[in-house]
């Protein structure tokens, strides 16, 4: 992003800012602060991309939340949700694909902190070390977590969650049988791997247009406790809590800091609408998981001791 581009958006922070203040105030005082979260992809200073923040900026916007926010994980997100009242800046922090340039800095960092992370991997990826097809599309292809390296994060303490098997859009999935394999039997087989019950599930692209509300009936009668969608928006209090909408951790700064600091637009931002979404429980019976990858859990290196998705203006 330009400089002077950068300076519109502080601008506009700062002119905005008596009725954000104002705002803020009212729902403190009335107890519906709304819940924020986060997504991120991949932390990494070299092959820079849409999907890529660099190290230092990642650790600024971190220093940043620790000051202004109280970072708490998914699970504590949807309890304030559901208790009708919070007060608080709250925020939760997510990853989305699973990159193994985030076990170099973002997670050791994470975790040496004692911050909570909820991080979203597509099996297939993850079990057969494939690069993503935007990262072929590009000539670039990454590296992805390993089945150890999850479990490594896992024994560390982060949540590892679903996120499809081959990081489909599902929002143009008619077909049951897809969004079966897609969904359920790809988390299973997931959970086997890690030998940990996977309890959240994050779409692809994350946008209105690649939401699915069967999907969501789907996840909700397999006992997950949420989803994440990632169209930049807020939770509000006493809402749903199993839908939980996502902020992209924009690498530009200003532009992080206008979100994270209630910009007004994100209050008109429509929920997804997935009360007509319908599924037979029935049907989960006939998707067992696969064998696990058979990795034995033993002892598992973790990491060093030193240690473009939606967005508006």
């Amino acid at each position: 992003m330009t400089h002077w581009k950068s300076k519109l958006i502080d601008a506009y922070r700062f002119a905005s800012w008596p009725y954000r203040w104002s705002m803020h105030r009212r729902m403190a005082r009335s107890g519906q602060v709304p819940v924020l979260v986060l997504f991120y992809h991949r932390v990494a200073d070299d092959h820079p991309n849409p999907w890529t923040i660099g190290c230092d900026d990642f650790q600024r916007q971190i220093d940043w939340l620790q000051d202004h926010f109280e970072i708490v994980d998914l699970q504590e997100c949807q309890r304030r949700i559901r208790s009708g009242f919070n007060q608080r800046p709250t925020v939760a922090i997510t990853f989305d694909d699973g990159y193994s340039d985030n076990c170099d800095f973002a997670l050791p960092m994470l975790i040496e902190r004692r911050i909570p992370v909820t991080y979203f991997v597509t099996t297939h990826h993850t079990l057969h070390q494939q690069a993503f097809e935007h990262d072929l599309n590009i000539q670039r292809p990454l590296p992805t977590n390993s089945i150890e390296s999850l479990r490594a994060l896992d024994l560390a303490g982060v949540e590892i969650g679903a996120h499809t098997r081959s990081h489909l859009d599902l929002g143009k999935v008619t077909c049951e049988k897809t969004l079966i394999d897609e969904v359920i039997s790809a988390s299973r087989e997931l959970e086997s791997a890690i030998g940990r019950k996977v309890r959240y599930f994050a779409f692809p692209y994350g946008l209105h247009s690649n939401l699915n509300a069967n999907v969501f009936a789907m996840l909700k009668e397999a006992g997950f406790l949420g989803a994440c969608s990632a169209y930049q928006g807020w939770n509000e209090i006493g809402l749903d809590e199993f839908h939980i909408q996502r902020i992209h951790g924009d690498p530009n700064f200003s532009r992080f800091k206008n979100w994270m600091t209630y910009d007004p637009r994100f209050a008109r931002v429509k929920r997804f609408d997935y009360s007509d979404g319908k599924f037979d429980k029935s049907k989960l019976e006939s998707s067992p998981a696969k064998p696990g990858a058979g990795i034995p859990l033993g002892e598992i290196s973790l990491m060093p001791t030193t240690y473009q998705h939606p967005s508006v203006q």
